[in-house]
C-alpha cells in the first residue's frame, strides 16, 4: 500500500472549489496527490442550453451519443482545464489527463445505460511517471469500453480505480453531503463493507449515495485503506477528512482503529 492520495472533486465552478483547491495544493507538497473530477452540474448546464434532456437511472448519467459530446467536451475541456491552471497559479506542477490517456482507466460498459463504462482496470504506467516527476495528475472520467469506445465514466467510480489500481491509503470523495446517515438520519462517523451493504439493501442508502458507496467499497482492497465521503464546503474540508475521525464519514473494510494522515 502506498502513501498516494486520491481526491475526487465535483465539477462545480473553480471559484467555488477555490478552498478545496488550495487544500489539494498543500497536501501535494508533502505527499502524492492524483485529482479526479467530476462535472455532472457543468454537463447538465449544457445539455439544457442545447434542449438535450437529463435522464438518470441508479444516480446515473443515462448517456446516448449527443450527452456524450457535451460530456467529453465539458470533462476534458473545460473542467480539467480549469483545475490544471488553478493548481498552477497555487504552484502545483498539474498535469490534465482523462482516462482515455494512455488507456490508463481500463473499463467495460454498464448494460442498458448508454454510453456509460465501469472501471474494472488501470494502466499505472501513465500515472506513476507523473507521480515519480513530483507532478500532480488531473485526471477527467473518461475511458474506452471492450470495444474501444469512448465512454463516460462516473467520476467516484474512477477515482476508486484509481486508488485501489495504486494502492492508495486513502480515497477522498469530496461532495455536497457531510457524510452517509443511519435510517434515524445520524451520520455515522465509520462506516464497515458489512454495514454498507446492509443499508444499501434496507433502502437506508439511496439515490445518487448508492454509486458512491459502490465505488468507495471497491476502493478498499488493501489492508488499511480507507475511503472518506466528506462535504466539500466545509472549513478546511480536506484537512479534516484525512485527519479528524468525526468528519465525514470513513468506510474501511471491517470496524478497526483508523490512522490518521
Amino acid at each position: 500500500m502506498s502513501d498516494i492520495l486520491v481526491v475526487k472533486l465535483g465539477g462545480t465552478t473553480i471559484a467555488e472549489q477555490a478552498q478545496v483547491l488550495s487544500e489539494v495544493a498543500t497536501v501535494a507538497r508533502r505527499r502524492p496527490v492524483v485529482l479526479v473530477h467530476g462535472g455532472g452540474k457543468r454537463i447538465t448546464e449544457w445539455l439544457d442550453r442545447l434542449g438535450v434532456k437529463s435522464r438518470f437511472e441508479g444516480g446515473l448519467r443515462v448517456t446516448d451519443q449527443a450527452a456524450l459530446e457535451v460530456a467529453a467536451a465539458v470533462l476534458r475541456g473545460v473542467v480539467n482545464s480549469e483545475l490544471v491552471a488553478g493548481l498552477r497559479d497555487l504552484g502545483v506542477d498539474a498535469v490534465g489527463l482523462s482516462g482515455v490517456d494512455g488507456g490508463l482507466l481500463i473499463s467495460e460498459r454498464v448494460p442498458g445505460m448508454g454510453l456509460v463504462a465501469h472501471v474494472v482496470g488501470l494502466r499505472r504506467d501513465l500515472l506513476d511517471a507523473v507521480l515519480v516527476g513530483g507532478q500532480v495528475p488531473v485526471v477527467a472520467p473518461l475511458a474506452r469500453d471492450e470495444d474501444g469506445i469512448v465512454c463516460n465514466v462516473n467520476a467516484d467510480d474512477a477515482a476508486a480505480g484509481i486508488a485501489a489500481g495504486l494502492g492508495a491509503r486513502q480515497l477522498v470523495l469530496m461532495t455536497d453531503v457531510d457524510g452517509v446517515r443511519d435510517a434515524d438520519g445520524r451520520r455515522l462517523d465509520t462506516l464497515t463493507v458489512a454495514e454498507a451493504e446492509t443499508l444499501i439493501d434496507a433502502g437506508v442508502i439511496a439515490g445518487g449515495m448508492v454509486p458512491k458507496i459502490r465505488a468507495a467499497l471497491a476502493a478498499l482492497t488493501w489492508d488499511g485503506a480507507e475511503a472518506v465521503i466528506a462535504d466539500a464546503s466545509a472549513y478546511a474540508a480536506l484537512e479534516r477528512a484525512l485527519a479528524d475521525p468525526t468528519f465525514g464519514t470513513r468506510l474501511t473494510a471491517s470496524r478497526r482503529a483508523v490512522g490518521a494522515a
